[in-house]
């Protein structure tokens, strides 16, 4: 079976998700996708007519991220006809999944070069979505087998059920500023870095955008939790309320809301792309491979929760390339929540000095499909500047998922 290597990865900054006030929001989402892919054309010299397939990850496939935004991205970046594309939908680990398929394609045989990634207007989608505010989309069958709150109410059903405290994840908050700060002060992230330009050809966007420095435990002190808001509004036309939701789950349990701004994931605009290609191909490109894949894993879990299953994907991947922990040098675990890393960190054992060292999406934000190849790029960046060799990436998902994959440099 021949290795899937990652030939490149970059990315677009993150711009503040909200119509008007980010740098990207005034963009059409192809367009911001489709900026990642002439980066990536550019900085590698692809010839596009070699490219068997490009699989990009969007979570809200509506309006202007509809009709199949992968193939209208590879189009509108002026990319040959015969690279042919698709778009699928793991909610927030669509990013990790396309890579997880690119490679697997490549390790089949069946292909010998590919793109993956990843995009997400978060400023449009917020726009756009409509009246239905539960996973199950008004499925009350479903929603009679696994009530699904909204993620941030997981969030905080999972802190009260594992008795993490609000000063626990306000500091990890705070620690994932820091660390983003030093991060993008050193120029950790320029390598990956493609700007986005405007349709008149002038820069929209060639920084983070969203970072907070000088985020303290006292300015977050003063932040109230988002999600009592939510708890006794209708969700649909039933009129059930998230109350009710998350009583038909858990009767008795009184939730201690802790989540708020600083210690959950920033909305925000972004996309991101991966070369992968096989060891033959690579060589006759003349390609000098940065890593190869080691292996990939999903795991599920309580859709009801939603959040936990990193730490079990870690544990299945890990199994699955003979590995453990502790041969693991770099670890990026989104920070959709506080609590999510709280959990990981507290689950495996795995010291934190390891993982998210350059920060996360409480302080970078979270382009939901885009962000887990973002990751997958910033873990091998670091593993090059900090001269390491292995990385495990993994994210939870909407539905009580999480996809994983271990990456090696070559």
């Amino acid at each position: 079976m021949p290795d899937a290597l990652i030939i490149d990865a970059c990315r677009s900054p993150r711009g503040v998700g909200k119509p008007g006030k980010g740098a990207l929001s005034e963009l059409h989402p192809q367009r911001i996708m489709s900026g990642v892919l002439q980066g990536l054309q550019k900085r590698n010299d692809l010839d596009t007519t070699e490219v068997d397939d490009v699989i990009i990850g969007c979570s809200s496939q509506r309006g202007k991220q509809g009709a199949c935004i992968g193939r209208m991205s590879v189009l509108d970046a002026g990319w040959d006809t015969q690279a042919s594309a698709f778009t699928l939908d793991r909610f927030c680990g669509s990013g990790i999944t396309t890579a997880n398929l690119a490679a697997a394609n490549i390790m089949s045989g069946m292909e010998d070069c590919t793109v993956a990634g990843g995009v997400e207007q978060m400023s449009y989608t917020s726009t756009q979505r409509g009246d239905v505010a539960t996973m199950d989309m008004g499925n009350l069958h479903l929603r009679g087998m696994h009530p699904q709150p909204h993620q941030g109410i997981c969030a905080d059903i999972i802190a009260t059920l594992e008795g993490f405290s609000r000063e626990e994840l306000d500091q990890l908050g705070v620690i994932s500023q820091d660390r983003a700060k030093h991060a993008i002060d050193n120029g950790h992230f320029d390598r990956a870095l493609i700007p986005i330009y405007k349709d008149d050809g002038t820069l929209a966007l060639d920084r983070e955008e969203f970072p907070r420095p000088g985020t303290t435990m006292e300015s977050l002190a003063g932040l109230n939790p988002v999600f009592p808001a939510f708890m006794d509004l209708p969700i649909d036309a039933t009129g059930e309320t998230f109350t009710q939701l998350v009583k038909r789950a858990y009767p008795d349990l009184e939730i201690n809301h802790v989540h708020h701004a600083g210690n959950s994931s920033g909305v925000v605009d972004g996309a991101a792309a991966i070369l992968m290609a096989s060891p033959e191909f690579a060589k006759a490109k003349g390609w000098k491979p940065r890593a190869r894949v080691v292996a990939m894993a999903t795991a599920g879990g309580s859709p009801t929760l939603m959040l936990n299953e990193p730490g079990p994907a870690a544990r299945k991947v890990l199994k699955k390339a003979g590995m453990t922990f502790d041969d693991i040098d770099l670890f990026e675990v989104n920070e959709a929540f506080a609590v999510v890393l709280a959990k990981f960190l507290r689950d495996t054992g795995v010291d934190h000095d390891k993982v998210n060292v350059n920060g996360g999406a409480m302080a970078l934000g979270h382009p939901i499909a885009a962000t887990g190849s973002m990751l997958i790029g910033t873990a091998l960046d670091e593993l090059e500047r900090q001269d390491k060799q292995t990385a495990l990436i993994t994210m939870c998902t909407g539905g009580g998922m999480a996809p994983a994959i271990i990456i090696e440099r070559v």
